[in-house]
């Protein structure tokens, strides 16, 4: 099997364009020729475990193949995907090309120099979280600092899936902290997410992804932060149980202590205490 981590199949999962079982624009039958190519029969059994959808076959592949022939055939729908992306005109998400062209590297054994990998960022230094060190509402804080209290006593306790989903949201509260304490700042970030009309959106609008986005931009994250802050992003969205279901994601002590990390990370670089 191929050791895709669970944050990466998410990447490759949006990438590929995989909800409602479709993968691209493959159909059937160009979706079985494709695998041809590789020697892999993607109608056979072994393929089916999960269900007959292409995502579902997508997935099985993954986790019955081994990393270099998954690299391969990732490699191959890349291609694809870009080059009807030229050839049509389409949106083409080039940060997120870059994190898959990541994943496949790792995949071929080829090493990735300008990643840190989560052992790297695990040992890293942080002081403990000072909420009161940031400029953020007085309200707001007392909320903050509860829930920080709550995601401990669940890290101590195992509760893996509760330190996600607290961390999602303390760290939510924070960047929209602080884009409203520098709104003007966040505003005219080249980042900054626009709506149908071409104008930004009100803070209060922004998603997470797109407050990480913006606070990396605006110098209040470092780019460290930023890549380990979306996997936090992508760990909350299991708050739907069916999303869970579908990627067979089982959050552990590792897990969790990265979205505590993050955390301290983030704290760390908004009040301007990390070099």
């Amino acid at each position: 099997m191929s050791t895709l981590t669970p944050v990466e199949k998410m990447h490759l999962e949006k990438f590929l364009q995989m909800g409602g079982g479709y993968v691209l624009d493959f159909i059937n039958q160009t979706f079985a020729d494709f695998f041809f190519q590789y020697g892999v029969n993607i109608d056979e059994p072994i393929y089916q475990t999960y269900g007959t959808s292409k995502a579902k076959r997508m997935r099985a592949f993954w986790d019955t193949q081994s990393d270099p022939l998954v690299a391969r055939v990732l490699d191959g729908m890349f291609e694809i995907k870009k080059a009807r992306a030229e050839l049509d005109d389409r949106e083409f998400d080039a940060d997120l090309y870059q994190k898959c062209r990541k994943i496949v590297r790792r995949l071929q054994g080829k090493p990735i120099a300008e990643a840190k990998s989560d052992d790297e960022f695990l040992s890293t230094q942080f002081a403990e979280p000072d909420l009161n060190a940031l400029s953020l509402d007085s309200s707001l804080v007392p909320i903050l600092q509860s829930r920080l209290i709550e995601a401990n006593l669940a890290l101590e306790s195992g509760a893996h899936l509760a330190v996600i989903f607290l961390c999602g949201s303390i760290l939510e509260g924070l960047l929209l902290g602080t884009a409203s304490n520098n709104a003007e700042e966040f505003n005219r970030a080249k980042s900054s997410p626009k709506g149908p009309d071409k104008k930004v959106k009100i803070l209060y609008d922004w998603s997470l992804s797109e407050l990480i986005n913006v606070a990396t931009e605006t110098g209040f994250l470092k780019p460290d932060v930023k890549e380990f802050s979306h996997g936090v992003r992508e760990f909350r969205n299991y708050i739907h149980p069916y999303q869970q279901m579908n990627t067979r994601f089982a959050p552990d002590q590792h897990t969790a202590r990265i979205c505590m990390q993050v955390l301290k990370a983030a704290i760390a670089s908004l009040s301007g205490k990390r070099d």
